[in-house]
Parts: structure tokens; sequence; C-alpha cells
């Protein structure tokens, strides 16, 4: 089907160590590798203490976030709900390091993003957090074993690492066989497992993940959301996820409602069998 269309199958979870993802099988804890796994002991995640953010000045200004303050632990999957324009991309834009508050803290891996500068945001953002959009955000002219080993590039891993490191990851997702394909050649559930692929090139110790099923039918979203899930159970990456899709936000260990750049509610999550 065309790049809109309701392509990408189920992702089944079995119990234990193993599983299977989108038809790949696979066992964490042996050679298959997601995420490092070797994060501060001790330390949230993420610790957001008191942000704020506005955009524009004097009585037309949008106050984003209004004095957020959560944590998220190490390997927990957290979902963000709330209608659109109730602070989720800005909340995920200012952890992630892509814009910066107008006051309180954010602490992401042991690190004060006030601290960074331009180039220690940089480094946090290649090496430490990976992205998932709404929109994908493929490069159009290349394959997705080419978008996959973007990252890797820009941190000019080894050409045998990058390989190896994309077949994997195009063979966890289920697309080793579309590796050669470009974005136009896929259907919209294929070119969101390109992107998430693509978000854990780097080994990423958080995922942030903005609206990633916003595109996509109900069935092939909670696919992708099974998949984000299960990265997160077997390899302690942990990630912070937008939505305002009430079916999937079983599949998290806790929700987090954003009303008007408040939280107003912080509840557990009823986890889908698995």
């Amino acid at each position: 089907m065309g790049p809109g269309g309701r392509g990408g199958s189920r992702a089944a979870l079995s119990g234990g160590a193993g599983l299977r993802i989108l038809g790949a099988s696979l066992t964490y804890g042996g050679r298959f590798t997601v995420g490092d796994g070797d994060g501060r002991d001790g330390h949230p995640m993420v610790r957001v203490e008191g942000l704020r953010r506005s955009y524009g000045s004097g009585p037309a200004a949008v106050h984003a976030l209004r004095g957020v303050s959560f944590e998220v632990a190490r390997g927990e999957l957290v979902a963000v709900k709330g209608r659109s324009g109730s602070g989720k991309t800005t909340l995920l834009n200012l952890v992630g390091g892509l814009d910066a508050p107008d006051g309180g803290r954010i602490t992401v891996d042991g690190t004060d993003l006030a601290d960074l500068g331009e180039e220690g945001l940089l480094e946090l953002r290649r090496d430490r957090v990976g992205f998932v959009f709404q929109t994908f955000a493929l490069v159009p002219i290349l394959t997705a074993a080419e978008n996959v080993g973007v990252p890797m590039r820009l941190r000019r891993a080894a050409p045998a690492e990058r390989e190896e490191r994309v077949r994997l990851l195009l063979s966890m997702v289920g697309l080793a066989e579309h590796a050669e394909q470009r974005p136009a050649e896929l259907s919209g559930g294929q070119q969101q497992r390109v992107a998430i692929a693509r978000a854990l090139a780097n080994r990423p110790a958080l995922l942030l993940a903005d609206e990633p099923t916003g595109q996509l039918d109900a069935e092939t979203g909670r696919a992708m959301m099974e998949l984000l899930r299960a990265v997160v159970r077997g390899e302690g990456v942990t990630a912070l996820v937008a939505t305002h899709d009430a079916a999937l936000l079983d599949l998290a260990d806790r929700v987090l409602e954003l009303h008007d750049g408040v939280i107003v509610e912080s509840a557990p999550a009823v986890t889908a069998a698995g």
C-alpha cells in the first residue's frame, strides 16, 4: 500500500525473555542488543522540576507549560496524554534538548540540560536520546537501510559496525526484506517501523515518541506501541510517548495527563496482557 496506507504487521509478545516482534524472533540478553543498559543507577532517567515554557508575550502569550514536574524511572514506558495544544510536543522537545525552557530544570540520564552548551546538547541528542516523530521524518531519497544508518554516520561508526547494526534493527522491526526500498515505496506502518529502528541506531538510553501512531490505523498503531513496549521491557530503554489515543494508553506503565500546560493526573496504566 502507499505511504499513508494501512500497512504493517501485528506485533505479538510472548512470555519470558524471548519474544516475536513483527515476524522477527529475538532473545534479549543474547547477541541481539537494542540499548546499552548501563544507566547511572540511583537516578531517574528523566527528572522535570517546575518546567515553564511560553510563546509570545503580553496578553497574547501562549503558556504551553506551567510549572510541570514529574520523574520517569529507568526502564519505564510513560505515556503523556492530552488534547491537541495541551503541551505534549513542547514537553518532549524540552526533554530532548530541542528547545529551552523559560524556567525550571530538566535532568536526563543524570545530566542537567542547563549545564550543556550547544555541543553538549548535540551529543545528547545524537548518543543518548532517540526520537520518533508522527510524520516519520525519513529522508525520501535514502533507502530504509540508509535512513536507519544516518545516526551512526553522524557519530562516525565503522562501516562494518553500521551495516551489522542496520541489518539487526531492520530484522527486529520486520523489514529485512525492505532494506533497499525508499519511503515512498513503503506503507505508513512500514515507514514508522523504519523510524523506530533509526531511533534505536545509537543505542539510546531514552526514547521520545511524539504521536507515533497518529498517522496509522488502529491495528498498525497498536503494533507500533507493542514494539516500543517490547524494546523497553527487553533492554531497559526508557520511553516517554505523547499520545491522545485512549486505546493505546493501557500499554504504558504510567500515564501523565496534561491539560493547558499542567499535569492534572499521574496514574499507573492497566497493562495489556502479553
